[in-house]
């Protein structure tokens, strides 16, 4: 017996006409790329500038996040083990916000589907949602900090630095937002977006170096990417450096290695799936080339007229943040939607919530969700569609492409094809991505 759709079950049958044109693979060759040939012997090695301040015994909070950082689980673990070997207690707590449903036990849940386990770095994991007000800004905004963490001997944060998804400023994503947002839990994400986001990089950096000020901060393992989302290297970032010159820095290096789509116009872009474990905003602006919230100019490029996605990643928990920035989905997508959990990041998200927190158009399935995009999105003739479809925004450099891109793609020395032409939606599901 088929699924209940609920009020969504008048769209079932509903399927725009037309036949899509077929997709080949293709892939952008990248050159030059810094890669960590062992991200665990860098995180050792860049945390040695720590070695005479850490006395013995001393209770460690290492922080982890919620994103789908690549080697979160070794640098993490590279932290625990060289905390121990210079006689620390270690142990992990989340950073993370509001993420998993603004719950503990949910972002202990979160960190298992990152692979952060007590078997798997070696420490206790410690969870609250309990915090403690340091300070507040001119403003009256309050500064919230995890009660652990304001109890501990020291707090080491780790996290990726990257462009933000929405805001631009000389601090982005990085040591000081998962100091200021994620050991900011529920209330302290909240406060700190409550002012629009126009504000919230001023009021990040703020909030970081009042936390840094209470003296428990060591500093940060900063974790660089390349565009195939790679280590590009590991960094230790002082405490004084949080929020400053020196984090602005790592920021620079971080952007000019941000992957992105290798065309800058698009009729449609197909992702398969989006999610917490991919973007704070389920997929990364900076690759979609839409912010979509006030007070926020949007990009110049690339320019894409509508977007389809087709699943929420297991690591999501059922937290759907950002699925407002496409424009179809398929019914199956609803029922992975935890929509209390979706709405409670949301809410903390304030502006960065109001619009992405929309649901897009419902269709029956992938095919019909890519039929109603390629019939929205106002290209004519459809053997000049220019579609693209990629796995996530994790993933922007591998493609599948229609022939008007194909030719295209023909003609760069950057771009490679690597397979054949075949259905994008075969029965009416995306077809895979091998030839098997």
């Amino acid at each position: 017996m088929a699924t209940s759709w609920g009020p969504f079950e008048a769209v079932r049958g509903l399927r725009p006409s037309g036949t899509l044109p077929q997709v080949t693979p293709i892939r952008r060759i990248l050159t030059d790329l810094q890669v960590s040939a062992d991200p665990y012997a860098d995180a050792q090695a860049a945390l040695e500038p720590l070695r005479e301040r850490i006395l013995p015994d001393a209770r460690i909070a290492v922080t982890a996040g919620s994103r789908g950082i690549h080697d979160l689980v070794p640098v993490v673990k590279a932290a625990v083990d060289w905390l121990k070997s210079v006689g620390a207690a270690p142990f992990v707590i989340p950073a993370m916000g509001s993420h998993g449903g603004a719950t503990a036990d949910g972002q202990r849940e979160m960190l298992e589907g990152l692979g952060i386990t007590p078997e798997s770095v070696g420490c206790p994991i410690e969870a609250t949602m309990e915090t403690v007000v340091v300070g507040s800004l001119p403003d009256g905004t309050e500064i919230h900090h995890d009660a652990i963490a304001a109890k501990v001997d020291g707090v080491l944060l780790v996290n990726r630095v990257k462009p933000h998804t929405d805001f631009r400023g000389p601090i982005e994503s990085g040591i000081a937002k998962v100091l200021a947002i994620g050991l900011g839990n529920h209330r302290g994400a909240a406060s700190l977006h409550a002012g629009g986001i126009p504000a919230l990089g001023g009021n990040i950096e703020a909030a970081a170096r009042m936390v840094v000020a209470q003296g428990k901060i060591l500093g940060g393992l900063a974790i660089l990417e390349n565009a195939l989302d790679q280590t590009a290297s590991v960094e230790f970032l002082e405490a004084d450096g949080i929020a400053g010159a020196a984090e602005n820095a790592l920021l620079q290096r971080a952007s000019s290695m941000l992957g992105r789509l290798p065309f800058d116009e698009l009729d449609v872009l197909v992702i398969d799936e989006l999610g917490k474990d991919k973007s704070g905003a389920g997929m990364d602006t900076n690759v979609i080339g839409r912010c979509w919230v006030h007070g926020i100019p949007e990009f110049e490029s690339p320019s894409i007229a509508a977007i389809s996605v087709h699943s929420l990643s297991p690591a999501s928990h059922g937290n759907a943040s950002g699925l407002g920035l496409a424009d179809v989905i398929p019914a199956r997508l609803l029922e992975q939607i935890d929509l209390h959990a979706s709405y409670v990041n949301a809410l903390t998200s304030g502006a960065g919530g109001a619009r992405r927190s929309r649901l897009p158009m419902v269709m029956e399935d992938d095919e019909a969700a890519v039929l109603a995009a390629v019939t929205m999105c106002g290209r004519r003739d459809w053997s000049e569609l220019r579609l693209a479809r990629i796995k996530d925004t994790l993933s922007p450099d591998v493609l599948m492409v229609t022939p008007a891109l194909l030719t295209e793609a023909a003609e760069r020395f950057d771009l490679e094809i690597t397979g054949t032409a075949r259905d994008l939606a075969p029965a009416g599901t995306l077809g895979p991505w091998s030839e098997r």
